[in-house]
């Protein structure tokens, strides 16, 4: 017969499965699925009346296993049940932090992309990521245009963190940096992030102000200054009943050694932290030696894009070492800011961005919620307006009969000679070759034709292939603002009597693209 142990606990609930005819500490070890991580010292099991002891000792050496004071496991049914003394968070099931708890406990690993605002957190939502995260540099980038140096403020990422977290669904990890301070402001980083809407918080052991990772000029703090942030941000956590998920980052890989990382690693699990985070591990050896550490605490892969000092690894590769979460921080404010310059040399060109490189104005209404907007508007729409009134609303027949309560003389007056309701007739206009004053219509003749307007990179890549009817020349150099020089009223007087495809224009802009106009 089987015993089922469940753990239940204020981060996450945990189940194994031992054989009733034997409970020694050794049985937990194959159990890859139960996990109690806290600096406490006894553990007790309970069965019927006879009581097993066992330090957490010889759990640490078995599992670097911690488990709290007084936990026990009492049987009821051939159930054990872990009683811990830690306050059991009261989140709601769906809050933020329980789904990235339910991502965390889930088979695989799971990628996150970095955002930076709002728009770039719902594309992620709608690409169909489970989670993102906010990278301090992009923000840094998008809401300053400065360095991720320690400039940008705790206020300003908890407000631009607060618009990202309204804007979708998915849980979103905050980047909480050093914590702006000491473990007081720690603290005060926790909550504020907590009631911005995130799930996660990552903390790091920097000094202030601080560097950006994978770059020069990094200090971590003591390790005791270290694991006492880790210690205030639980503490924080608890006292606020939130289960955010608190990321410890330490980047004294590249400041120290990778033996002193895997120390600070070992001791923030050891003081409460959810996931484990090492910052520009330098080889596959030191990431395989990242997760052999707390096995049982998950661990965070950084692949930074565009050449850091982390080896880029497919997610495949990174869960086969141990990794259970990998972020990407670059790559949304790196295409952006990529994307950006191109349109600018178009237009400084004289030209804008071809059909194919951004989307659709219908597009983009779609991925902004436009069409959702009119669909519920709908739901509050009124067949009668209403005029308001001190006091309140009041529907336009009980306004007016109010307004003739008040100026008899007026209503008098209309009852005596009462008006017919005028009818308002609209006449089209037809088109003809020429207006009542004699003047040119501009849909007629040569004008009711259509031109082509194409344009070819110095690469011999198609740019630009648009038509448009002769009458709306005047918004052609709205188009190809190359073209504002050109008398292209004139060239086509000239083309009256001429076939399709005659070639009006061609010629060369200041970026070297070629512009022809045909006549279809």
């Amino acid at each position: 017969m089987a015993i089922n142990l469940q753990a239940i606990g204020a981060s996450r609930d945990y189940s194994v499965s031992l054989p009733s005819s034997s409970l020694s500490a050794s049985n937990f070890k194959s159990q890859r699925s139960f996990l109690i991580h806290n600096n406490h010292k006894n553990l007790i099991l309970q069965k019927s009346n006879t009581n097993l002891s066992l330090s957490a000792s010889n759990f640490k050496s078995q599992w670097s296993l911690f488990t709290p004071k007084s936990t026990i496991f009492q049987k009821s049914n051939t159930v054990f049940k872990v009683v811990k003394s830690r306050v059991t968070c009261s989140a709601d099931k769906t809050s933020p932090a329980k789904k990235l708890r339910q991502i965390l406990e889930s088979p695989g690993i799971h990628q996150g992309p970095g955002c930076f605002d709002a728009l770039s957190a719902k594309l992620v939502e709608k690409t169909g990521f489970d989670y993102c995260f906010t990278s301090g540099f992009s923000i840094s980038a998008a809401r300053l245009a400065l360095p991720d140096t320690g400039l940008i403020s705790y206020g300003e990422m908890v407000d631009q963190g607060q618009l990202i977290t309204q804007a979708v669904s998915i849980p979103v990890i905050g980047d909480g940096d050093n914590g702006y301070g000491n473990a007081m402001n720690v603290k005060r980083t926790v909550k504020g992030y907590i009631k911005a809407g995130f799930a996660g918080i990552i903390l790091e052991d920097q000094v202030s102000p601080k560097a950006c990772g994978h770059t020069r000029g990094r200090k971590v703090v003591s390790r005791e200054e270290a694991v006492l942030r880790i210690k205030a941000a639980v503490d924080a956590r608890e006292e606020i009943g939130s289960d955010i998920v608190i990321v410890a980052r330490t980047d004294s890989r590249q400041a120290v050694s990778l033996e002193e990382s895997l120390w600070r690693s070992r001791a923030f699990a050891d003081a409460g932290a959810d996931v484990l985070f090492i910052d520009a591990l330098a080889s596959r050896e030191e990431m395989k030696s990242f997760c052999e550490i707390s096995p049982l605490v998950p661990k965070m892969a950084n692949m930074l894009e565009g050449g850091g000092k982390t080896p880029i690894l497919i997610p495949l590769e990174l869960e086969e070492i141990g990794f259970k979460l990998v972020v990407y921080p670059l790559s949304l404010i790196g295409v952006s800011i990529q994307a950006m310059q191109d349109s600018l040399t178009a237009i400084k060109g004289g030209r804008i961005p071809p059909p194919g490189s951004m989307p659709s104005f219908e597009e983009l209404k779609e991925i902004l919620g436009f069409n959702t907007y009119y669909e519920e508007e709908k739901r509050y729409a009124t067949s009668t307006s209403q005029t308001l009134r001190p006091g309140g609303y009041s529907s336009t027949s009980s306004y007016v009969s109010d307004i003739q309560q008040r100026t008899p003389d007026v209503t008098e007056q209309r009852s005596q000679s009462p008006q017919d309701p005028v009818v308002e007739v609209i006449t089209p206009d037809v088109y003809n070759n020429y207006g009542a004053d004699g003047s040119r219509n501009p849909f007629s003749g040569i004008w009711s034709r259509t031109l082509r307007v194409k344009i070819t990179g110095r690469d011999g890549f198609e740019k630009l292939d648009v038509r448009i009817p002769a009458g709306f020349l005047e918004g052609i150099t709205n188009i190809v603002p190359a073209l504002g020089g050109v008398n292209i009223k004139e060239l086509l007087n000239d083309a009256a009597g001429e076939v399709g495809g005659k070639l009006l224009l061609d010629f060369n802009d200041t970026i070297g693209d070629r512009i022809q106009v045909f006549l279809e």
